[in-house]
């Protein structure tokens, strides 16, 4: 038995396993507490419509936390590429839905990788203040055209449109980091920079594309984000940051199982199992509020449990 334990925790679906073997767990206690309103097929499935779109700016965020960098951004980002899409839908139509939330979300992550290796300070200080600026422009985008989208687009709100796209996305993202040079080259910077720089790596240059890549996912989340809620109001005062968390939870699923070579699939499933807490609380009777408490206890558990504590360490 001990042998067959040691060969399974050796097996590169361990992970993948494991994750889903707590999914199941959590889906059956619920389930007992609340037979009623919780863990019926149609909700299984509105639960993994939660999961997916947050799963795909968890990919983008993967590329920012592997190499040790963090994007405080990310909904400041996810909001302007929604106003935007909103605001040119009456010259673009569907290209506005579509291609202007990815485009907008290109140019900002680069904006936020042109200003962290420019600046040399840390990632959270360089992208927190770029938030308040993004934030500022949702305003004035938002005075365009509107804060809903019409109902003739809200296509990718709902199957089978949103699962297309979020599985074009995790096969890119997969693609990225198992046959590109900025997939091995940003596992490499996390691992050792200093190591990485002397190889010859241009570590600045795969950290402007990481930045890059990460504002490119959260356009593309955007669009399925957009559709699923319909509408989305401007934030001013960093009140984008409270969108920042549930992608960036899933990130962090994926960096704790890393190791196993199926980063992609954990994010997804650990984004379902914030999804299933989330709803088995409510179904319960819980506030609303208690997703703050999830939240915030997941991530301070993941982050303890995959942290490599060093001495005099610094943050990015």
């Amino acid at each position: 038995m001990q042998s067959f334990l040691k060969k399974a925790r050796q097996s590169q679906w361990y992970g993948v396993g494991l994750l889903a073997l707590i999914a199941v767990v959590i889906w059956a206690v619920f389930k007992i507490g609340a037979p009623a309103t919780f863990g019926a097929p149609d909700k299984l499935l509105s639960y993994l419509q939660t999961a997916l779109i947050y799963a795909i700016g968890g990919c983008g965020m993967y590329f920012i936390c592997v190499m040790g960098l963090f994007d405080f951004s990310i909904g400041s980002i996810l909001i302007v590429a929604e106003l935007s899409a909103i605001a040119l839908i009456p010259q673009l139509g569907w290209i506005s839905v579509i291609v202007v939330p990815i485009l907008v979300g290109v140019v900002l992550g680069l904006c936020n990788g042109i200003a962290y290796i420019k600046m040399h300070i840390p990632s959270i200080i360089v992208t927190t203040g770029l938030s308040l600026i993004y934030e500022s422009f949702s305003v004035w985008i938002a005075d365009v055209n509107g804060t809903r989208l019409d109902d003739a687009y809200k296509l990718f709100g709902s199957y089978p449109w949103n699962l297309i796209v979020a599985l074009a996305a995790f096969a890119l993202c997969y693609f990225i980091l198992n046959y590109t040079k900025i997939g091995t080259y940003t596992n490499a910077i996390g691992a050792n920079e200093l190591v990485a720089k002397n190889m010859g790596v241009n570590v600045d240059k795969y950290k402007a594309i990481a930045f890059t890549l990460c504002g490119t996912f959260m356009g593309i989340m955007s669009i399925l984000y957009l559709g699923y809620g319909t509408a989305q109001t401007p934030q001013t005062g960093m009140l984008s940051q409270a969108l920042n968390f549930p992608p960036l939870m899933g990130t962090f699923f994926g960096l704790a199982f890393k190791k196993y070579g199926h980063p992609v699939v954990s994010i997804l499933i650990g984004e379902y199992i914030v999804a299933m807490i989330f709803a088995g609380f409510v179904a319960l009777g819980m506030p609303t509020t208690v997703n703050n408490i999830v939240t915030g206890a997941t991530l301070l558990a993941i982050v303890t449990l995959t942290t490599k504590r060093r001495n005099g360490a610094v943050v990015k």
